[in-house]
């Protein structure tokens, strides 16, 4: 298995979200959200399971006003970020699609896999 860097562990704030983009040379290939509660780090597809749109409005625009859950800008959907399943909104029952990371070295890395690849076709460049 490969892995490919996202950020350091910093760029993510206890109790916030943040997006990214893995790429390939320059072209996207992966949009993603980082969410960090209790020291732990959480990654999903940044990807509304309802429209498939991007759950942000704007850039790291990801938690509602409570700053308790991750939010869809599209329709007000709802979910927690502990396992990205939606608890309001059109999607409910339904969830974010998690993505597979590792943390070393204070680096938050995105693994690879053959589920990962399928979907987005190969991430390659430097790691």
């Amino acid at each position: 298995m490969d892995s490919k860097p996202i950020c350091s562990i910093e760029d993510v704030p206890e109790g916030e979200a943040r997006g990214f983009d893995v790429d390939r040379g320059g072209e996207a290939v992966l949009s993603l959200i980082l969410a960090k509660r209790g020291g732990q780090i959480f990654a999903y597809e940044n990807r509304c399971p309802h429209l498939g749109t991007p759950l942000d409005w704007r850039p790291d625009r990801l938690l509602d006003v409570t700053g308790e859950y991750l939010i869809c800008a599209t329709h007000g959907a709802l979910f927690q970020f502990e396992d990205g399943h939606c608890l309001v909104g059109p999607c409910v029952g339904q969830g974010l699609r998690p993505l597979e990371i590792e943390v070393a070295d204070e680096v938050v890395r995105l693994v690879v896999n053959e589920a990962t690849e399928s979907s987005m076709g190969p991430i390659v460049g430097p790691s």
